[in-house]
């Protein structure tokens, strides 16, 4: 059976009161179409369907190819916006059409199966979500018949008092057998408001005499549509605790979780601690065994296992095993710290790769340099990198001591198991085994090989 989810995602979203389309507002890190998108491709077999109109270019290229598009120049109705697919899925293209918004990004992947499970058993043309919810939130009412099909949808603004009382909502979420779905849209009445709404479809199948099955979700928050920025809020606090909570279930340690934020799509490895006001952002991984924070910030960086970062802030950046850093420590683009690497407080690289067993002391700057194996880098240390237009390399072999508050005045390459002394400002090349002193610095002796 082909099943092709239709994405609702035309509003132009005016109470967001934006520039950006509602669609790329963004929730812990994604924007909410694709939270929308992810749970419609659980139960799809064919190419998802994204009904756009306000901002569509810019929609169009934030999905890309996870879907098809079809365009709703003007806006005149949920009925209006689901005949917009009508051209790529009628004839046969599928046989049952999933319809969801794309401002609903809490909806679960595994409750959208539930919908077309029951539609695959209903013998009638259509099926839809419900939840039992104290607070309507604006939604219609669900009348039921006797045998448990939908009697009707009563939507809240016209609703008189008994019919208000009603708990069972209409979430927003249908599937349809896709050849009776062409017609009924057809046959929808235009609305005071002069729009055609998809829940009429409700009332032609029982008019028809045909069964409307209801489900009921388990779950109220998964109903939460983003309107405003209010809404927004409520979905990203909704996401980031769902997020959460499936990292704890998977082995993570979180002290005071309410204070962590972990975007969608980060990884973290079994018994890693996370301490209060720790940031995971983007395409972060985290290795085993890791204690993270407290107050650290990590975008898009890769940390292997067992390592410690403490109040610090990493972006586009590599941690292999065993690394400790902090506290106040800084990585940029294109950091690469080895195994073992110790790198101080007030320290920060980029553009570098400190080879295993380095050791870094604080107050330094290390930038585009190749750091070898097992060299200290003494307090106040700076690679002088960039000399007003260009920036040049520094490369530092193994075993090097390099004094604290040396200056390295690239390009320069220091030898292995070489020294500086403090405060020297090294601006020629130091053989291996030598020792350099001063302003500017000057080889004084050759060291003992060991």
């Amino acid at each position: 059976m082909k099943i092709t989810p239709v994405l609702l995602a035309a509003g132009q979203g005016t109470r967001m009161k934006s520039k950006l389309p509602k669609m790329l507002h963004k929730i812990c890190g994604q924007p909410m179409v694709f939270y929308a998108l992810d749970a419609a491709r659980a139960v799809s077999t064919e190419t998802p369907v994204v009904v756009v109109g306000h901002g569509a270019e810019a929609v169009q290229d934030a999905v890309g190819e996870a879907a098809r598009f079809v365009i709703q120049e003007e806006q005149f109705g949920t009925g209006h916006a689901v005949m917009q697919a009508e051209s790529l899925l009628s004839g046969g293209q599928t046989d049952l059409v999933l319809v969801t918004y794309g401002d609903m990004p809490l909806l679960r992947a595994e409750t959208v199966q539930k919908l077309v499970a029951a539609q695959k058993a209903n013998p009638g043309p259509m099926s839809l979500l419900t939840v039992i919810a104290e607070d309507p939130r604006g939604f219609g009412r669900i009348f039921r018949k006797a045998d448990g099909t939908v009697a009707a949808i009563v939507e809240e603004a016209q609703a008189d008092s008994s019919q208000l009382a009603i708990k069972e909502l209409n979430v927003g979420a249908y599937c349809f057998r896709s050849e009776w779905l062409w017609a009924a849209l057809k046959r929808i009445p235009l609305s005071p408001k002069g729009e055609y709404y998809l829940t009429d479809t409700v009332a032609l199948a029982i008019e028809a005499n045909l069964p409307v099955q209801a489900i009921v979700m388990d779950d109220m928050i998964e109903t939460i549509g983003v309107n405003s920025r209010v809404h927004l809020a409520e979905a990203e606090a909704a996401m980031r605790q769902r997020i959460n909570i499936g990292h704890m279930l998977n082995g993570v340690t979180m002290i005071q979780p309410e204070t962590i934020y972990i975007e969608a799509g980060v990884k973290i490895g079994c018994d890693t601690i996370l301490w209060p006001n720790t940031y995971l952002h983007g395409k972060t991984s985290i290795g085993e065994d890791c204690v993270l924070g407290p107050n650290s910030i990590i975008r898009n960086t890769k940390i292997g296992d067992r390592c410690k970062v403490l109040m610090s802030d990493l972006e586009s950046a590599v941690l292999e095993n065993d690394v400790d850093m902090g506290p106040f420590a800084r990585l940029r683009k294109g950091a690469h710290l080895g195994n073992h690497v110790h790198m101080g407080n007030f320290g920060e690289v980029k553009d570098s790769h400190l080879s295993e067993g380095v050791k870094m002391g604080h107050f330094s700057y290390i930038g585009n340099a190749e750091i070898g194996a097992n060299t200290n880098i003494g307090a106040g240390t700076i690679t002088c990198n960039y000399d007003g237009e260009k920036k040049h390399p520094t490369t530092i072999g193994e075993d090097v001591f390099i004094g604290s508050d040396t200056m390295l005045v690239a390009p320069l390459t220091i030898g292995a198991r070489s020294r500086t002394g403090a405060g020297a400002v090294v601006t020629k090349n130091v053989p291996e085994d030598t020792l350099v002193v001063g302003v500017p610095a000057r080889a004084i002796k050759k060291l003992d090989k060991k």
